[in-house]
């Protein structure tokens, strides 16, 4: 048996970046993404964002690449979404993603800033923060994706 505990703080966009998740639907929205992340054998610490953004901090299943775990988990919550009356403007999410991983030591200061998203981005654009979180993470910045998706 091997033993893993692989923190990964990602974040993904609705498509366009359109405010598509209302305020009053996300506990839905992430109730649902939850019971996807537990059928994958991982672990939610926690979700949280706003209308045209969300933040997870998960333990991703090691038998699972981070980019295939993501496009599942965008896949089969866009399906749901797209059929659910809750989210009428929902058109899809958007291609890119954005996922970092983090030490264990790390977990409370992820936990606490997405749980602080709604204050968060009364001060900050979506745009502003996941650029700078790129910068932070040395990940070399594609302006394709931010013009599109």
């Amino acid at each position: 048996m091997s033993y893993t505990k692989l923190l990964y703080h990602v974040v993904f966009r609705t498509k366009y970046g359109k405010n598509t998740i209302p305020e009053q639907h996300e506990k839905e929205l992430y109730a649902y993404i939850l019971g996807i992340i537990n059928n994958k054998k991982s672990k939610l610490y926690r979700i949280g964002g706003i209308e045209n953004h969300l933040h997870l901090l998960i333990d991703i299943h090691p038998t699972f690449a981070v980019s295939d775990f993501m496009k599942e988990l965008k896949e089969y919550s866009s399906k749901w979404l797209t059929k659910n009356p809750n989210f009428p403007d929902f058109e899809g999410w958007a291609v890119s993603f954005a996922a970092f991983s983090y030490n264990l030591s790390d977990k409370q200061k992820i936990i606490n800033y997405i749980i602080n998203q709604k204050e968060h981005h009364r001060r900050v654009s979506f745009e502003e923060e996941y650029r700078q979180f790129l910068i932070e993470n040395g990940v070399e910045i594609n302006e394709k994706y931010f013009l599109a998706d």
